[in-house]
């Protein structure tokens, strides 16, 4: 899923700290190999072309590294670059690269990789969210290890996206084969690839940081929750990446034998309503929809009371969030009275991923009761759901966890799933990637207002960072999933 108009103002500051590792490579104690559990694998390993966020989860900073990534508190730090100098005029960035890097296929990393990569979003990369790129004027090599980035314009935003897939460093010799040879920079390289089964990460020997501890990890996936805990449960696999099923944390209560990480992430999980079709291309429906669910009692009953309501597509940790819960309070009757009197019959087209099946109960239950008549129509995750719902936008109602960090711009793009079609919400977003910190703040708060009150979709809940894991695991749990990584460079195991 797409991820427009992600903000970050920075000033004219020169950045410099240490990161991911520092700056020799530094060997640790290798302990032994774990795997970890998830639910939905990737259809390839391009995140260039294909999208959703599995194949990121899994390679991105473990596999490909950027110029800057973001910390646990969702701030931008340096990675690839040691360090950047943006000018007084906030459009150009001068990036000073870390020496004795290469990728895995032997070739040394240079700021001729940066201009390639950064250039290769706009010629090569199939995704929406390449048109984030758009605001970069030219990208050109100052000398071996430096690279300079001009903008068109000041963009609060554009650094931020470059923590993202969207600033991942290719090789020139590396992309010959992403789907199913990934060449990067980082701290780990693909070992094997068993569709169906798992991938199997193993330590990059050349790495120009500091080398993992854990020399080798195994992602496994499984079909349903009930397979993923038990795997857990008998020592199949050493950490439960996302617990798919909150009420099951019972099992794992015995604490010599396990630990629960609990934290936030960015993901929105949304009821998203086909704006431009019947019956959703009335806004008076997809307001009646907002006040028929009982937002509360569907946290409560579908992910065990786990997670926050939050009310718009802006996570708690944004500087401009502001809680909307109360926009549209749990009304049957007023939702009633919005639909006239009519009923409608729709179809909930959802991928068949745990948190999705238990909402859509919930939610076909509560829009029952005000006379919206929903079919659960679960699809393959993520072949089926990103063919009929994502591209084509066959579908009336979904459910789907947008992971993405900073991604309340996807409702910008008119032909995006969503179909929403406002230009007043898109002057809001441009407005705030241009204007002051001050200016920023106050255009997302409102372009996040114009969402809630156009009913351009409804924002159940914000999905929780549930971990499992066992004892032995001693260090690198992520307790906060802010980006799109999974990050298994910190992991320690007894």
């Amino acid at each position: 899923m797409r991820r427009i108009g992600t903000w970050v103002a920075l000033g004219g500051l020169l950045l410099s700290a240490a990161c991911g590792g520092g700056s020799a490579a530094t060997p640790t104690t290798a302990t032994k190999p774990l795997a970890v559990g998830f639910v939905a694998e990737p259809a390839n390993l391009d995140f260039t072309a294909t999208e959703g966020a599995a194949i990121p989860q899994a390679l991105l900073v473990n596999v490909y590294e950027g110029l800057v990534k973001l910390d646990q508190d969702g701030k931008i730090q340096p990675l690839l670059a040691e360090k950047w100098e943006v000018s007084p005029d906030n459009k150009t960035y001068t990036f000073t690269l870390r020496k004795g890097v290469t990728f895995t296929n032997g070739a040394p990393f240079t700021a001729d990789d940066v201009v390639f990569s950064v250039d290769r979003v706009k010629s090569d990369w199939k995704l929406k969210i390449k048109t984030q790129m758009d605001v970069v004027d030219k990208v050109e090599k100052k000398d071996e290890s430096t690279a300079v980035v001009t903008l068109k314009q000041p963009s609060n935003g554009w650094l931020y996206s470059m923590a993202t897939r969207l600033g991942a460093m290719f090789s020139r010799t590396g992309v010959a084969d992403l789907a199913n040879k990934p060449v990067g920079t980082g701290p780990y390289q693909l070992g094997s690839w068993k569709r169906g089964d798992s991938i199997q990460l193993t330590a990059n020997e050349k790495y120009w940081g500091t080398k993992p501890q854990v020399p080798q990890i195994t992602l496994k996936y499984f079909k349903d929750a009930t397979a993923m805990n038990n795997a857990l449960l008998t020592g199949g696999i050493d950490i439960i990446s996302a617990v798919q099923a909150p009420e099951s944390l019972a099992q794992f209560a015995d604490t010599n034998r396990f630990q629960v990480v609990e934290g936030t992430t960015n993901g929105e999980v949304v009821l998203s309503m086909n704006n431009s079709r019947p019956p959703f291309n009335d806004k008076k429906v997809r307001q009646a929809v907002r006040h028929a669910i009982d937002h509360r009692a569907l946290l409560d009953t579908a992910w065990a009371g786990r997670g926050q309501l939050i009310g718009s597509m802006v996570a708690p940790t944004d500087p401009w969030y502001e809680d909307r819960t109360g926009d549209y309070p749990y009304d049957v009757a007023k939702a009633k009275e919005l639909l006239g009197g009519k009923t409608h019959n729709v179809k909930m087209r959802i991928p068949n991923l745990p948190y999705a099946v238990a909402a859509a109960q919930v939610v076909k239950s509560q829009l029952a009761q005000v006379g919206i008549t929903a079919e659960i129509d679960p699809l393959e995750f993520p072949a089926r759901w990103l063919d009929l719902v994502f591209k084509q936008g066959d579908y009336d109602l979904s459910i789907i966890n947008h992971v993405e960090p900073r991604d309340m711009g996807i409702f910008a793009d008119e032909s995006y799933y969503f179909r929403y079609d406002n230009p007043e919400f898109g002057k809001l977003l441009a407005s705030a990637d241009s204007g002051t910190e001050q200016e920023q703040a106050a255009d997302l708060k409102a372009a996040a207002k114009l969402l809630s009150e156009d009913a351009a979709a409804d924002w159940l809940f914000l999905f929780p960072n549930l971990i499992v894991a066992k004892k032995d695991i001693t260090g690198g749990l992520p307790k906060n999933g802010i980006s799109e990584a999974f990050d298994f460079t910190a992991l320690t195991k007894r």
